[in-house]
């Protein structure tokens, strides 16, 4: 079955027939019906479709500005956080001791990645462990990670 626009009618009105004129030549009930139509459409991709997108654009506008705004603080502290000493384990634990007890510590299976980077950084503050290589890749949930990580002592 062939559809085409020449085949699309409401009663004697087909969309390829939308001039005024044949609108004028439509019974008033007919021209009624076909703006409460219009009506409805506009309004259907205005509530449906344009709003959501908006809403949708403005929090993730807001996200990055969030993030733009972690990113500086975080590039004004680095130089501070850099000339700190590492400081050495306290109790002479292995780094494999340290990392599984902290990791258990911070619920850390799948993690939001922000709960990673802190995670790590307190691992660097509290016991002078840093990152030799990570690779992060994102899970099928939102803002979730799983991380493979070599850590260095001292």
């Amino acid at each position: 079955m062939k559809l085409s626009l020449d085949s699309l009618s409401l009663g004697s009105l087909s969309l390829r027939s939308l001039s005024p004129e044949a609108l004028a030549a439509l019974s008033p009930r007919e021209r009624r019906m076909l703006l409460i139509g219009a009506v409805a459409l506009v309004a259907i991709l205005i509530f449906g479709m344009l709003i959501p997108l908006d809403r949708s654009v403005a929090h993730t506008q807001q996200r990055l500005a969030k993030k733009r705004a972690d990113l500086s603080w975080m590039q004004r502290v680095a130089p501070q956080i850099a000339m700190l000493p590492p400081a050495a384990a306290a109790n002479g634990e292995s780094l494999l001791v340290i990392v599984d007890r902290s990791a258990r510590e911070a619920g850390l299976a799948s993690a939001p990645f922000d709960t990673l980077v802190g995670w790590l950084a307190r691992l660097a503050q509290q016991n002078g462990v840093t990152v030799d290589s990570a690779v992060i890749e994102k899970t099928g949930s939102p803002g979730l990670v799983n991380a493979n990580i070599v850590l260095h002592s001292g």
